[in-house]
């Protein structure tokens, strides 16, 4: 691999991929190789999830892993509208817990890669959103960490009435006031 040519992904990153129509139907890609070295992002696949989330003010999130499970996620939104919501977790970050938003629409067929060090969450804007999840590190319970989506460290404005989410999600300690972040 060209991992000499290749720099850290620092940040989040949108990536439009190519998309075909014609009277028959159409064809998207929901990752391109090619795509993500042009961007100069180095990022093998371990694992490939589908989600599919019924009712429109789902929240899902805030979720991550820690080393040595560490993940670069890449979200493609292949029905639906959601508002997509990262936290910068990474330790001596000059944007150490801020948050950034994106809307993401199937119709525009854009990509959202998030590098290591950031906590990710969403809320759907419409019912019956699917979203394919690729990670460049397998699935690890041990591994796994959250950030409660209404802390108030973190101040998310979620944009419409919440109408589902989860008892782990709802239910999930809020930063400690000695969160230091993590080392990526």
């Amino acid at each position: 691999m060209m991992k000499s040519k290749l720099k850290k992904l620092e940040g989040p990153k949108l990536i439009r991929l190519n998309q075909f129509k014609d009277v028959r139907g159409g064809l998207a890609r929901v990752f391109c190789m090619n795509a993500f070295l042009s961007k100069k992002i180095e990022f093998n696949v371990k694992q490939v999830n589908h989600v599919c989330v019924i009712k429109k003010g789902t929240i899902k999130g805030m979720h991550f892993q820690i080393k040595p499970y560490a993940e670069i996620k890449s979200i493609n939104l292949i029905k639906g509208k959601i508002i997509d919501v990262i936290i910068d977790i990474r330790k001596n970050s000059k944007n150490f817990l801020k948050t950034k938003t994106f809307i993401l629409d199937s119709k525009e067929n854009k990509t959202l890669v998030i590098p290591k060090g950031f906590a990710h969450g969403f809320q759907t804007l419409t019912d019956n959103c699917e979203i394919i999840y690729c990670h460049s590190e397998d699935y690890n319970n041990e591994k796994e960490r959250s950030i409660n989506p209404f802390d108030s460290k973190i101040n998310i404005k979620w944009p419409i009435k919440i109408s589902n989410i989860s008892s782990k999600d709802k239910e999930t300690n809020f930063i400690s006031n000695d969160f230091k972040g993590y080392i990526i």
